[in-house]
């Protein structure tokens, strides 16, 4: 269910989580954004950076991942929507095979996703907000990993605007609902 206070034109949370918009992607619909900056150095940030070069771009500066290659997870739990940033463990092996050994044992580091043994979780963000990302069709709206070097204190109007000058790209994530516990 949307709110009021989830309508306005604002970006709710902070640079790592938010509900926001970017106006050069079309108007209305309000999206969920992942951060993922210079700051983010923790192994599965490492290699969700690593996974974006698998993207194709589409819009310029827009680039599309397919689900087995890096997705998104949304689920809320009382007023706390969480989104869980997962990889095939297959897909990583995959693309850390010429990498150096340090590198290639960055993925055992990292939890394996409750829901598929074969997936590894990367990130997990919690934001306190009322938006529901999930559409009239039952379907999750997808996750837009925004990939940036601007620094940690940088919000998400910041990296809207970096978006639109060209110096952030955002990445389409395919996301899954976990419908709501509590």
């Amino acid at each position: 269910m949307t709110t009021d206070d989830d309508n306005r034109h604002f970006p709710e949370g902070s640079a790592e989580l938010w509900i926001g918009s970017v106006p050069s992607l079309g108007p209305g619909g309000r999206d969920v954004f992942l951060g993922l900056g210079p700051g983010a150095d923790e192994p599965g940030a490492r290699l969700a950076r690593l996974l974006l070069d698998r993207g194709h771009e589409g819009e310029e500066g827009v680039f599309y991942l397919l689900p087995e290659d890096l997705a998104a997870r949304c689920e809320r739990t009382g007023d706390r929507l969480a989104v869980t940033l997962l990889a095939r463990r297959d897909v990583l092996a995959h693309s850390l095979r010429e990498r150096p050994e340090e590198e290639r044992a960055l993925p055992g580091a990292l939890p394996a996703d409750p829901l598929d043994a074969d997936r590894v979780v990367l990130l997990r963000r919690e934001l306190t907000t009322g938006f529901d990302p999930v559409e009239e069709d039952g379907e999750c709206r997808p996750v837009l990993l925004v990939d940036h070097a601007a620094g940690p204190d940088a919000g998400p109007e910041e990296l809207t605007a970096l978006f639109e000058e060209g110096e952030a790209g955002i990445a389409v994530l395919n996301a899954e609902w976990i419908p709501g516990r509590g």
